[in-house]
Parts: C-alpha cells; sequence; structure tokens
C-alpha cells in the first residue's frame, strides 16, 4: 500500500505557550525519524511525548506548548518515519499495526527518541513518558520493556497485556487515564490492568471519566469532552509535579 502523508512544516511556533519549538531529525537504525522538541533548560524536568495513529501532528506540537508552559523540556517522538503522517484511516491501520505486531521495533523507536531527545541535551534522567490513543498503548510498552523512566502516563490508550509479557522490569509510577464510554477499549483491560500492576508491586492510579468515548481529549473532534480532559490534564499536571518535581522532597 502506498502510504498518504501530510507533512508539516517546521520549526512551528506554539501560539497557545508562545514559546518557539523545533524539528529534530534523527536516526534509528538508519532510518530517518523526524521528532519536534521544546526545550526548558538542561536541568529542567522533561515529558516524553508519543503520537497517536496518525503521526507526529499539530496537535502533539499543541500538547509540547502547553506542557513547555509548565517548565517541562518536550521531545515528541516520531515513530512513524520522517514525513509519514497517515490521514486515511486505511493508512493510520497500517502505520499502528505494523508497530503492534513488532514490539521490540517498536520499543526501539521509543529508545531511539530517547537517545535523540539526550543528545539534543535533555534530561532523561528525569523524565516521564505519556502518549495518546496509540502513543498510550505505546508508552504502557515502553514500560514493561524496564526502560529506567520515573513514570508512565497514557490517555485513551490500548491497555491490554500481549501475550508472554508483564510488567515485572516496570520503573516508575503508571497513570492511566481512561473514558468509561470508550466502545474501542471497554472497563475488562482496564480492570485487567489493575490485576497485573498490583501483582508486579507498580505503583499504579487508574482513573475513568463518566461519559468519555474514545478519543476524548482531541480538539474539535466528535468525541472530544472538554470537562474530562480539563480534569485529565489537571490530574496529569500534578503528577508530574509530584513525580519530576518533589521526588527529592519526600
Amino acid at each position: 500500500m502506498k502510504m498518504l502523508t501530510i507533512l508539516f512544516l517546521l520549526p512551528l511556533v506554539l501560539a497557545t505557550a508562545g514559546r518557539a519549538g523545533e524539528a529534530v531529525k534523527y536516526e534509528v537504525n538508519g532510518e530517518a525519524f523526524e521528532g519536534y522538541m521544546g526545550a526548558a533548560g538542561e536541568e529542567a524536568p522533561m515529558v516524553l511525548l508519543i503520537h497517536d495513529w496518525d503521526g507526529l501532528t499539530d496537535y502533539e506540537v499543541k500538547r509540547a506548548g502547553m506542557l513547555s508552559e509548565l517548565g517541562y523540556s518536550v521531545f515528541c517522538a516520531d515513530l512513524f518515519g520522517a514525513g509519514i503522517r497517515p490521514t486515511k484511516l486505511e493508512d493510520k491501520q497500517q502505520c499502528m499495526g505494523e508497530l503492534d505486531a513488532d514490539r521490540p521495533r517498536m520499543r526501539a523507536l521509543m529508545q531511539g527518541a530517547l537517545d535523540a531527545a539526550k543528545a539534543q541535551g535533555m534530561n532523561v534522567d528525569n523524565c516521564v513518558a505519556m502518549g495518546y490513543c496509540f502513543g498510550g498503548t505505546a508508552v504502557l510498552e515502553f514500560a514493561r520493556s524496564g526502560a529506567d523512566l520515573k513514570g508512565w502516563a497514557t490517555f485513551h490508550g490500548g491497555l491490554a497485556l500481549p501475550e508472554g509479557q508483564d510488567y515485572s522490569t516496570t520503573t516508575g509510577e503508571i497513570l492511566v487515564l481512561h473514558g468509561s464510554a470508550d466502545g474501542y477499549i471497554t472497563i475488562e483491560p482496564f480492570a485487567k490492568l489493575v490485576e497485573d500492576l498490583e501483582k508486579a508491586g507498580v505503583p499504579n492510579e487508574m482513573i475513568t471519566y463518566g461519559g468519555a468515548p474514545h478519543g476524548w481529549t482531541v480538539f474539535g473532534s466528535g468525541a472530544y469532552q472538554e470537562k474530562a480532559d480539563r480534569q485529565s490534564w489537571k490530574r496529569f499536571s500534578a503528577f508530574l509535579e509530584d513525580v519530576l518535581k518533589n521526588k527529592g522532597e519526600q
């Protein structure tokens, strides 16, 4: 299948935050990728942001601006490849499906993005990974890999545990933000994830938002739920504050 893409021009100005970010070209195992970063200083705590199934777009850039405004450096990973921003449903499914079927590659691409952030002088030793939908699925995959991050957060992401995996090597805390009305990711895998995390002794917080369907954080979409988005962002902001800024004070 020939992949249809959208190419967005970078560097972009984060109008919502009043700060400028920039594109970052990097390679993972010889393949070209183009991420996006907003740096808040060498010692600033960091967020690794993983995109949804349409690739790294203006949505992630806007969220990066919101995080920059809170004082975090942000590196938006690119898991699909430079210039690959699918717009058709079948192309989104293909891009996502290829990585779902190859979890070692998914992990390697996230580690590659983290390495790229480190090369840019970002503070990867004080970092939380977060993602939306497919990005949330990827974040939990990275958490199970044993990557040494301070925390993990997923917004309406896939929660099912792949066969043969567990959370025995997971470090840091996990925050799961889920819509109770999600018709794609039902409450059953949510409940099973609670059991899996407790069994592994992983600190966790699991929150559901009543009436919120799948994709409830996506601005301007039919699924968008302003109240759930506002409440979840407030909780996520507090999670970052606790995990990345207050750890040394506990």
